[in-house]
């Protein structure tokens, strides 16, 4: 396997079809219930963020909805409802997971369960929700693939809507700048209880030590798209994740080296644990093997938290690998950890090595 070494900042990878795509239907019959919108100002302006995807898909999506209302002058409404991480579909996600937000930069926010009584102005765009409430109970993929190009057309125009409510419920990864993403994961805190669990870990286990973080993305059984070139061979794909595990750790390390494994499946863990027996890994839950991905509502809360802990520590070790580096989980990681080891999209033996400091490509 060859190792490459290139600075910052990474190419934008072309293309990527919805992380998760999914089916959404409105909870109950009326626009008014269909949107369930906020008692505001009629000449008050709004985006709202519906995503209820994995954690990396929502924030990253998020990023862009918070851009295009800042340079909008809108107010951000973050409605994660019937998120994939709990199993009750009139509870908004967001204040169970992050502490909830007034303002960030300068967009007012509103992020709670308050989104159950609002009622956001018409016209709304994407042009889908002005249809009769009859019309919008549910929405076909290809349906959530068109808004989410016709909400990128509307980002990159860098021009404001006509209409008083914009709608962003797509994957809207890649539809904002780096610093959009930042100001996100600077601005966005897991709430006391999940961020004390995260630091008790990281005093333990990651401070006395240079940590390389593996996320292995497996999808368990479900439908991966946009990652799947990464397994079409399973067997070649875990060596690969296990060549690059050994390429980091012949990297200059400041502390004793340790490697922390983030992953979907219970085999992965077996594999990569049966060739290094000391990674270690969070406790949690797993699906049974080919039942899907870890965010599932049968999980509870928990699966949540879960996630937040992998995401947030992995964001803190030394040197971070991706695999696949499609993976919206590890973006966080991405924007954060002073070195990264990517798989190449065109050519998944190849591997990227992204520094803090510039360096120039080497061959190893």
């Amino acid at each position: 396997m060859k190792f490459y070494r290139r600075s910052s900042p990474a190419p934008r990878f072309q293309a990527m079809s919805e992380m998760s795509a999914m089916t959404s239907s409105v909870h109950t019959g009326a626009r008014e219930e269909a949107m369930q919108m906020l008692s505001c100002p009629r000449n008050d302006r709004f985006v709202v963020s519906r995503r209820r995807t994995g954690f990396g898909d929502c924030l990253w999506s998020l990023a862009a909805a918070w851009r295009f209302a800042k340079q909008t002058g809108r107010t951000l409404a973050i409605d994660w409802r019937g998120s994939c991480y709990l199993d009750e579909p009139f509870t908004n996600a967001f204040p169970v997971f992050f502490e909830p937000v007034q303002d960030i930069a300068g967009v007012r926010v509103i992020c709670d369960d308050e989104i159950n009584q609002c009622s956001f102005p018409g016209p709304f765009f994407p042009a889908w929700w002005n249809n009769p409430s009859i019309d919008c109970v549910y929405r076909t993929d290809e349906q959530i693939f068109r808004e989410r190009d016709e909400l990128d057309q509307l980002f990159q125009s860098r021009k404001d809507s006509d209409a008083n409510t914009v709608v962003c419920d797509a994957c809207l990864m890649w539809r904002c700048d780096q610093e959009a993403e930042r100001e996100i994961f600077r601005s966005i805190k897991p709430r006391p209880e999940i961020q004390a669990r995260i630091d008790v870990i990281y005093q333990e286990h990651f401070e006395p030590y240079s940590v390389i973080g593996i996320h292995v993305r497996h999808g368990n059984g479900e439908d991966i798209m946009g990652h799947a070139p990464y397994w079409a061979d399973p067997e070649r794909a875990l060596r690969q994740v296990c060549n690059a595990i050994d390429k980091a750790r012949v990297l200059p390390h400041a502390k004793p080296v340790r490697a922390f494994l983030c992953t979907d499946s219970a085999l992965v863990l077996e594999k990569v644990s049966t060739i290094f027996p000391d990674v270690f890994t969070i406790p949690k839950r797993f699906q049974a093997p080919q039942a899907g991905p870890l965010h599932n509502a049968a999980l509870g809360a928990e699966g949540g938290f879960s996630a937040l802990i992998d995401m947030y520590l992995l964001a803190r070790c030394n040197t971070v690998i991706r695999f696949p580096p499609t993976s919206a989980f590890t973006r966080y990681a991405r924007l954060f950890a002073p070195r990264v080891i990517e798989f190449d999209l065109n050519d998944p033996s190849r591997l990227i090595l992204i520094e803090e400091s510039p360096q120039e490509l080497v061959a190893l």
